[in-house]
């Protein structure tokens, strides 16, 4: 059985800074800023961190990550909450991605899920009540046809593609997200 990512993560953290986490996250809560991004451009600004780093330690401070929060929330059914159609559309997405290989893990976020194998290939985020976005993280891979530069949307998806209604749910979508999982091993 392989190790937790997120601790090692958090571990690798520690290793390379030099900062225990409870150092980290009293950093984090003792900063008056309190939005997310805020607080990750900080932690990078100030502290010379990846983003990859910086988010995880926002997130385990605020307890957001996955697993983080002591109820365990089930952050995908918050995250559908109200929106029914969106979470059909999710379910059909997530059906494609379990027959892609069984080295996916699966990690729900308070307002998205990543999908990684050896990196985070994709999320999948209901944007609002009538649009669920698809992240993907493909370098190398100019936008086309669905996919649209996804940077300027999450700092972490090279390509965002908008599923509005259900014909985009089919082989373009899935073979956006078959080359970011395949790129991602």
């Amino acid at each position: 059985m392989s190790e937790d990512p997120i601790l090692k993560q958090l571990s690798n953290i520690e290793k390379s800074s030099g900062k225990s986490i409870v150092e980290w996250v009293q950093i984090i809560q003792n900063s008056p800023l309190q939005k997310h991004g805020e607080l990750v451009n900080m932690l990078k600004a100030d502290y010379q961190l990846g983003h990859g780093n910086a988010n995880m330690l926002v997130h385990h401070a605020k307890q957001s990550h996955a697993g983080g929060a002591e109820d365990q929330t089930d952050w995908i059914s918050e995250q559908y909450a109200g929106k029914a159609a969106l979470k059909k559309w999710y379910d059909r997405i997530m059906a494609y991605v379990a027959t892609l290989g069984s080295d996916i893990e699966i990690a729900p976020k308070k307002a998205y899920v990543s999908l990684r194998r050896k990196k985070q290939f994709a999320i999948l985020q209901p944007s609002t009540k009538t649009r669920l976005d698809v992240g993907i993280n493909l370098k190398n891979e100019a936008p086309k046809g669905i996919a649209e530069a996804g940077s300027s949307w999450n700092a972490m998806c090279t390509h965002r593609i908008k599923v509005e209604s259900e014909d985009t749910l089919g082989e373009e979508l899935n073979a956006w997200i078959r080359k970011a999982y395949d790129s991602a091993g």
